[in-house]
């Protein structure tokens, strides 16, 4: 039994249900995201949103909706909802849905009288198809099902208006149609598991009005086509299959391919198991190669996002295979000791100074729970090698080492942090110079790289870094720590330090390594929790600050500059309960134990299930951007899971 359950109150109230969204993914960069409403409030929402190649692998929204109706004694009752420009809904179908349960994909259920129809979606794993089942529950006389598809055949970040180049012609396939509306987009196939009868009546939806674009100062307005619709037979107890997607199917077999395809998922009974089924949904797997999405609906994979993620990711599936296969995956993208912000881009950037170190912190969880030190070196030695030195020897001009041993990040314009919003060509926040968070995680990966080559033998390596590492201690405290403060400087830039209250200090306390001396680290974290602390997570700066904006709102530029100065990332939560629980132990188990609790309302409050990008940094902290990103996920994850290992 799902505890995530929404019942006929909440989803007739549209000011509730509309800001409530599902998602579901195939593992291969396909989606499905609507509302819970079933009314789309954004371009980016669809029933079938898939890459095509022919298009450089971006999404693309195919399938829109697929309205239902119900038809009975002549009497027809449509269980679609759709928002008309100026914030006119027609039809208005969600007064008939009674409840929706999430077990292991969401089910919805309408009433219409003496009729009671379920309703439940799924996509094939790694197949660009989306899979329907409807069930006549109960019914007093003969049924008829009618479904009408709204059909949109363009990128994500585009939107679809009326033209006379879209072309409405079907094809026959078996119990259904195809359509393909332009040129290089693959047919799309709509077929039932029984016979259908297609009406074709081609026509035009205008001016659909997407909510959450409107509120974000994006084009909103949108016209849609659909083709004509079907009609098919319903009697009670029946359950029906419709299948959409880039290939034909098997009409017979779509029964079994739903039953097939639920087995394969996980449920959301738990708090726990809720988040295990949302890190699932990240993990794509394509030509050979295995990678996270950073989030969806709109991101593709980030490189340091997938490394912050993998930890948490595999804490969630407890599959080793999937976590070598992605380190193996970017391991072939390493160049002269830096990582590509985005491994599928054609133009590959390099403007992250911190990635290199951070895929030396997973190399240590690998080691963690694949503890084989040897086949570890022999696989991953040369890269750790090939970072470190690239680092301090400055072979990038934007990044290296100074003579005291710290790594510097200067670009001009271009933010190397993982604070990286900018908006006309300017860094928000440039934190140029030496970032805290950055020589933390430098300190880690040196101490990690020599106990790793101490238990093989690397005596060569060990010679020549081991002096290193007493100079970035010394460093790092003589750079970052000031008696004045109870906090380390966030950024040191020409000598001067910025003693902004940041997140970014609360790294250096969860590391395996620290430079920091104990209480020092107890220092840190109390000011953290004091000032930056929030049931989301971290605040990305303190409210006393002069610049602290806590609420992100209005147009994208706006947006933009709002989203490292207070707005709070729930992955940050993972770092703070892991050094907190390190200086306080058990005695710090109550506490952490409270906080991770409060994560579990946010299942229910926006991406039911999921994390959202980022929230408000004042309360109520509302969820903001994609609805869900795959690092807030595997943080929230990896807290909870340490708070569970330390009560056992």
């Amino acid at each position: 039994m799902s505890y995530l359950t929404f019942n006929k109150e909440h989803l007739i109230n549209l000011e509730y249900s509309l800001h409530q969204e599902i998602l579901r993914s195939n593992r291969a960069g396909s989606y499905i995201n609507t509302t819970l409403s079933g009314c789309n409030t954004r371009k980016y929402h669809g029933l079938l949103v898939c890459p095509i190649q022919n298009f450089g692998g971006e999404k693309h929204v195919l399938l829109s909706s697929f309205d239902e109706t119900v038809i009975q004694n002549d009497a027809e009752f449509n269980l679609g909802i759709h928002r008309y420009q100026g914030g006119n809904y027609f039809p208005k179908g969600h007064k008939y849905i009674r409840d929706i349960k999430f077990d292991k994909v969401p089910k919805t259920t309408y009433r219409v009288g003496g009729v009671v129809l379920t309703k439940e979606r799924i996509l094939v794993e790694k197949e660009e198809q989306v899979l329907i089942r409807y069930t006549l529950e109960e019914a007093k006389s003969p049924t008829i099902l009618r479904f009408k598809p709204f059909l949109a055949f363009r990128n994500i970040h585009s939107l679809s208006k009326a033209n006379m180049f879209a072309n409405s012609k079907y094809k026959p396939a078996k119990n259904g149609v195809s359509i393909k509306m332009y040129d290089k987009f693959p047919d799309l196939f709509m077929q039932f598991n029984k016979k259908a009868e297609f009406i074709p009546a081609p026509d035009w939806y205008y001016n659909i009005e997407y909510l959450k674009e409107l509120n974000r100062g994006y084009d909103y307005l949108e016209d849609l086509l659909v083709p004509g619709y079907f009609e098919v037979p319903i009697k009670k107890g029946e359950t029906i299959i419709f299948a959409a997607g880039t290939s034909e199917t098997k009409p017979i077999s779509l029964k079994q391919r739903f039953t097939k395809e639920i087995k394969k998922r996980g449920t959301h009974i738990t708090f726990t198991s809720s988040l295990n089924n949302a890190a699932a949904q990240f993990i794509m797997h394509k030509n050979g190669d295995t990678d996270i999405v950073a989030g969806f609906p709109w991101y593709s994979s980030i490189t340091r996002q997938t490394f912050i993620s993998l930890p948490g990711i595999y804490s969630a599936q407890n599959n080793l295979r999937d976590f070598k296969n992605i380190l193996d995956t970017y391991v072939k993208h390493l160049e002269n000791g830096f990582f590509p912000d985005n491994i599928h881009s054609k133009n590959k950037q390099f403007n992250s100074a911190d990635t290199s170190l951070w895929f030396i912190w997973v190399i240590q969880h690998y080691f963690k729970y694949h503890q084989k030190p040897k086949e570890i070196w022999k696989n991953y030695g040369g890269a750790i090698k090939e970072i470190l030195e690239a680092l301090k020897n400055s072979t990038s001009k934007y990044i290296g080492t100074t003579n005291e041993g710290l790594i510097f990040a200067k670009k001009d314009r271009i933010p190397l942090t993982w604070m990286n919003s900018h908006t006309n060509n300017n860094a928000i926040v440039t934190r140029a110079g030496i970032p805290v968070e950055i020589n933390a995680l430098w300190f880690n990966s040196i101490c990690f790289a020599l106990d790793l080559a101490d238990m093989v033998g690397d005596n060569e390596f060990i010679s020549e870094w081991k002096e290193m590492v007493k100079k970035v201690g010394v460093a790092f405290n003589k750079t970052f720590w000031n008696e004045g403060h109870d906090h380390l400087a966030d950024v040191v830039n020409n000598g001067i330090p910025d003693w902004s209250v940041r997140p970014n200090m609360v790294i250096a306390t969860a590391l395996d390594y620290s430079p920091l001396s104990k209480e020092q680290q107890k220092m840190v974290l109390s000011v953290a929790k004091k000032t930056l602390l929030t049931k989301r997570g971290l605040r990305t700066l303190s409210p006393d600050h002069i610049r602290y904006n806590g609420v992100i709102e209005g147009g994208p530029e706006k947006r933009e500059a709002a989203a490292h100065l207070g707005t709070v990332y729930p992955w940050l939560i993972q770092f703070f309960v892991e050094g907190y629980l390190k200086i306080h132990k058990r005695g710090g188990l109550p506490f952490v134990t409270q906080l991770m609790e409060t994560f579990e309302e946010e299942l229910s409050e926006h991406a039911i299930g999921t994390m959202s990008e980022m929230y408000n940094g004042n309360p109520p902290h509302q969820a903001k951007g994609a609805i869900s990103q795959a690092w807030n996920v595997a943080g929230v994850i990896y807290a909870t899971q340490l708070v569970q290992n330390y009560k056992e």
